[in-house]
C-alpha cells in the first residue's frame, strides 16, 4: 500500500473524479460525479478502515484543454494514480497520452465507439458489439432498414456512423444521409426540414446535449404538423439517449424513441433496487441514474475491492486484480476481459415511454463478450431474422415502439 497521505492513522488514497458538471452536456455528467461518489463511499465501507478513498473531483466545463490541466493536477499535485472519469471519447483521448506517459489508469465509464485498447484504461462502458450491433440487427430484423444520420462532429458520431454504415448496408439497407454539427451547436432546422422532405423510416441520432434535446422537440412539432405523418412513422434510434435526458426533451416528444444500452432504471434486478434507493437517499428523491452514472459506480466498486485485494494501490497491481473477479452490479454481472480491458457486459434494447421512463423489449441471455475491434464481423452482420423471431422479440418489440410513438 502507498501511502499518499495519513489522516487519523488511515491511509488515503485520492481517486480522481473528472467529468464536465457545466457546459454542452453538464446535467448527465453530474449524475456520473454523484454515482462515482457513492461507490467510493461504498468501497470505504466495504473496507472497514483498512485504508480509504478519497475523491477528488474537478469540473472540465466541457472543455478539452481543461480535461489535459485537470488530469494534470490530479496526477502531479494530487497524487491521483486513479481517475474515474471521460463522458465523451474526445475527452478520453486528449488525455490518454499524458495517462500513459505517467502510468496512471483510467477508469472509463462512458459507452464508446471502439478500437482502442490501452494498458492505462479499464473499458467499463459497452463497446460497439454491445451496444451498436443489437440496434442495427434490430433495424435489420424489425424495421425498414432506411437510415438518415444526425449527429455532433466529433469522434463518437464518425465512427458510430461509419460501423453503422457498414452493417446496414451488408444487410441489404442504406443510408439516406449523414448531417452533421458542431459540439455544442443549437441550429438544427435545416436537417428537421430535410428529414421531413425525405421522410426516413429511422433517425440515427448521435447528437450531444442540448442540440440532441432540440432534435427531438423540433422532430416531432414536424412530425405532428405534416399531414402526411404521424408519430411512429420516423422512429429515431439511439445509443446514447437514457433516462436523464427526457425531461430535458419533454412529454410528449421523448415518447417512443429506441435506445441500445447496457443498463436502463426499470431492470428488475435485485441489485438495482437497492442501488436506486441508496443513490435516491443520498442524493435526492428527485435523483436517479442513467447508464454510464451506474457505470462510473461500478468502476468505484471494482477499483475499491481491487485495491483490497492486491495490498497496493500501484496501477499494474490493481489492474491485474481487477480482472480476477466479476461484480454483481445494477446492470448485471459485469467482468473485466484479461486482453483487452474491456468489459463483459448485457445489451438491451428499451423505448421510451411517458413517465420519461424506458420498457426493456429485449436483453442478451448473458454478459456478451466485449469486442472492441469487431474481430467477428462475419457473425455480426449476418441477418437476425430467426434469432428475433424465434423469441417473439421482433414482432413485439415493433408494436412497443409504434404504440409509443403514436399514443404521444
Amino acid at each position: 500500500m502507498s501511502l499518499n497521505n495519513i489522516h487519523n492513522g488511515v491511509a488515503e488514497i485520492p481517486v480522481g473524479i473528472l467529468y464536465s458538471i457545466t457546459g454542452p452536456y453538464g446535467d448527465v455528467n453530474a449524475s456520473m460525479v454523484n454515482a462515482a461518489i457513492l461507490g467510493l463511499e461504498e468501497a470505504n465501507a466495504e473496507l472497514d478502515g483498512s485504508f480509504k478513498l478519497k475523491p477528488v473531483f474537478k469540473d472540465c466545463h466541457g472543455k478539452l484543454s481543461t480535461y489535459s490541466k485537470n488530469c494534470e493536477r490530479m496526477i502531479y499535485e494530487d497524487g491521483c494514480q486513479h481517475i474515474i472519469g471521460c463522458y465523451t471519447s474526445a475527452a478520453r483521448k486528449q488525455i490518454l497520452p499524458l495517462l500513459e506517459r505517467t502510468n496512471t489508469l483510467l477508469w472509463h465509464s462512458a459507452r464508446y465507439e471502439g478500437f482502442e485498447a490501452s494498458e492505462n484504461v479499464l473499458y467499463l462502458g459497452a463497446s460497439p458489439n454491445q451496444h451498436l450491433i443489437p440496434l442495427v440487427r434490430y433495424i435489420l430484423a424489425a424495421m425498414v432498414p432506411e437510415i438518415y444520420c444526425v449527429g455532433s462532429n466529433y469522434i463518437w458520431t464518425w465512427e458510430s456512423n461509419r460501423l453503422l454504415r457498414e452493417q446496414i448496408i451488408e444487410g441489404g439497407g442504406r443510408i439516406i444521409a449523414q448531417r452533421l454539427v458542431t459540439m455544442g451547436d443549437l441550429h438544427i432546422d435545416h436537417i428537421v426540414s430535410e428529414i421531413i422532405s425525405l421522410k426516413p423510416p429511422v433517425v440515427f441520432n448521435t447528437l450531444v446535449g442540448e442540440a440532441s434535446y432540440r432534435f427531438y422537440r423540433a422532430l416531432w412539432r414536424a412530425v405532428s404538423a405534416h399531414p402526411d405523418l404521424e408519430p411512429g412513422d420516423i422512429t429515431v434510434v439511439s445509443c446514447s439517449l437514457c433516462e436523464e435526458e427526457l425531461p430535458f426533451i419533454g412529454e410528449p416528444a421523448s415518447i417512443g424513441h429506441l435506445t441500445s444500452a447496457t443498463y436502463f432504471r426499470s431492470l428488475e434486478r435485485l441489485e438495482n433496487v437497492d442501488f436506486l434507493t441508496r443513490y435516491r437517499e443520498r442524493f435526492g428523491d428527485d435523483t436517479a441514474p442513467s447508464v454510464d452514472a451506474e457505470s462510473a459506480y461500478v468502476c468505484a466498486r471494482i477499483l475499491g475491492r481491487s485495491i483490497a485485494a492486491s495490498g497496493t494501490d500501484a496501477v499494474s497491481a490493481v489492474r491485474d486484480a481487477a480482472k480476477t473477479f466479476s461484480f454483481e452490479a445494477p446492470e448485471g454481472t459485469v467482468r473485466i476481459d484479461r486482453t483487452t480491458n474491456h468489459s463483459f457486459l448485457t445489451p438491451r434494447l428499451a423505448v421510451s415511454r411517458r413517465g420519461f421512463s424506458f420498457q426493456i423489449i429485449w436483453e442478451a441471455a448473458e454478459p456478451v463478450d466485449p469486442d472492441p475491434f469487431l474481430v467477428w464481423q462475419g457473425e455480426a452482420q449476418a441477418r437476425p431474422e430467426t434469432e428475433w423471431k424465434a423469441k417473439g422479440s421482433s414482432a413485439r418489440a415493433r408494436h412497443v415502439v409504434d404504440t409509443e410513438a403514436k399514443e404521444s
